[in-house]
């Protein structure tokens, strides 16, 4: 999904930074839209802090799309009455959480130093829930835990960073066919299309990212978390 924004983005003109932990894949996607790659973990604050030097020494950091994150599945107690792992618990949360907001802050850090337009506007940041923030099915405490917090903090962050004329946003996608489905059999993903209202189909990324780029253009979009899932409401399993 990040990639597939990158693309629409730079197609509108804007000059992109790719920030990903794969340096091959960065280097290249950086490459073909003619932008630039910084390796970085989100949970790191020297290697975000870093990210977002390289951006602002491009151009002025304007626009944030964060699309990090991972997945998790494991019931709370499991059928031999084992407890959920809270070493991986704090591991998805720690990447979907902490890290979205650690990039937040430091994006808004070096977006603040900006010049307003003339909607006073100096940036913008879309971040990546889930329907699982709110729809969490059997065996998604973590990840479903990890994408309310994005979501609860999408108004806060709003608010704190209105002072200085940076909108937030989140989207909270359905069922998008990205390499985390990919793996599934073919079956399986016909059932999960089926499975959605209308139309039934898997989301791709580009729907992300038309809507991620919607959300940047809309300068009266703000402290909104907008489900992009085709009306689709996910059963306990």
């Amino acid at each position: 999904m990040g990639e597939a924004t990158a693309r629409r983005l730079a197609a509108a003109g804007a000059q992109v930074v790719i920030v990903d932990r794969d340096q091959a894949k960065g280097e290249r996607v950086a490459g073909e839209l003619n932008g630039k790659f910084a390796p970085a973990d989100v949970t790191s604050e020297a290697e975000v802090a870093a990210a977002v030097e390289v951006a602002t020494a491009t151009a002025p950091l304007r626009t944030c799309i964060h699309c990090a994150g991972i997945g998790w599945a494991e019931r709370t107690l499991n059928r031999a009455g084992d407890p959920h792992s809270l070493e991986t618990f704090r591991k998805v949360l720690d990447i979907n959480l902490v890290g979205t907001f650690n990039v937040l802050r430091l994006v808004a850090a070096g977006m603040s130093a900006n010049e307003p337009d003339e909607q006073d506007e100096r940036g913008v940041i879309v971040n990546t829930a889930s329907i699982a923030a709110y729809d969490g099915q059997i065996g998604q405490a973590a990840y479903s835990a990890s994408k309310g917090g994005v979501v609860a903090l999408t108004l806060t962050a709003a608010r704190d960073l209105a002072a200085v004329g940076i909108r937030v946003c989140t989207i909270a996608p359905g069922l998008i066919d990205t390499p985390l489905l990919g793996g599934l059999p073919a079956e399986s993903r016909d059932a999960l299309a089926q499975s959605v209202l209308f139309p039934k189909r898997l989301g791709v990324p580009d729907d992300f990212a038309s809507l991620a780029v919607e959300v940047v253009r809309n300068g009266y979009l703000n402290g909104e978390v907008i489900r992009m899932d085709a009306g689709i409401r996910m059963p306990p399993k």
